[in-house]
């Protein structure tokens, strides 16, 4: 649930837009961040990126329906005959002055979320009720979450009173020129793999909410490349890595293969 991550190098990441700017400015102005984008379209890169930039410890958090709150601060664990506080991921990131990414934070429980309040405002604290420690942020600390969109509905949406205390980016999949650069400092591919993928990408991607519930991500094309990359046949990469990882109907992958044949001139 936790992990976190080494300052050895800077992540690759290919800029959109000016959100470099508004995460360092946010970070320099204690302000916490909401990141929104589809899947795959490189949020979760982009903050490791900025906290290996900043020099910054990153803890992640994939949220999910059964996180509670004692996930996010902690809790207290028995061993070796006695009981020992143990700080969650939230909890380390406010001690060390480091930034907490919390990845699909609509996932997470309505009363988890609310946690966050105290540190996504002015006031910049964490209490911790079972120790009765209140920690205040560090000036380094920085609060960011992420959400996509597209699977929000009335049971699973950020609460006004949530939302409004956040600086906020919307990401989207990049223009062609953006993503060819993207696998090509990613995946290090030959520049007509590049395209093809692209071309492929964006085809599919007009199939969303018709014949697919979620596009074709970066990510993949991505993991695409570095198949091919090692050897693979490019038609067979894309099955397995793009293809098959979109749809399980079987007529519908057939379909999403002729893209790809066609594409390869096969």
């Amino acid at each position: 649930m936790k992990m976190e991550t080494s300052l050895r190098e800077i992540p690759f990441y290919e800029p959109a837009g000016d959100e470099i700017s508004v995460f360092e400015h946010a970070w320099k102005n204690r302000l916490p961040l909401l990141i929104k984008g589809p899947t795959g379209c490189g949020k979760t890169r982009f903050v490791a990126h900025m906290a290996a930039k900043l020099g910054l410890p990153l803890y992640t958090v994939a949220c999910h329906d059964d996180l509670t709150a004692a996930d996010l601060v902690g809790r207290h664990l028995i061993g070796d005959g006695q009981t020992v506080w143990c700080d969650g991921p939230l909890t380390r990131a406010v001690r060390e002055g480091g930034i907490c990414y919390l990845d699909e934070v609509v996932e997470a429980r309505k009363d988890t979320t609310v946690v966050l309040h105290p540190l996504a405002d002015d006031r910049r604290i964490l209490p911790i009720d079972r120790t009765g420690e209140l920690l205040s942020a560090p000036p380094s600390f920085m609060l960011v979450v992420s959400y996509n969109p597209g699977y929000q509905n009335l049971l699973k949406g950020m609460k006004p009173s949530t939302r409004q205390r956040f600086v906020s980016l919307r990401f989207d999949f990049p223009a062609s020129a953006r993503e060819e650069s993207i696998l090509l400092g990613e995946a290090g591919c030959a520049p007509d793999l590049a395209r093809r993928l692209v071309s492929i990408a964006h085809a599919l991607r007009t199939l969303k909410d018709q014949d697919l519930e979620e596009a074709a991500s970066t990510r993949l094309l991505v993991y695409a490349a570095l198949l091919v990359r090692d050897g693979m046949d490019p038609v067979t990469a894309c099955r397995a890595a793009i293809v098959e990882s979109l749809t399980d109907d079987p007529e519908v992958a057939e379909a999403l293969m002729e893209v790809v044949a066609a594409t390869f001139g096969r």
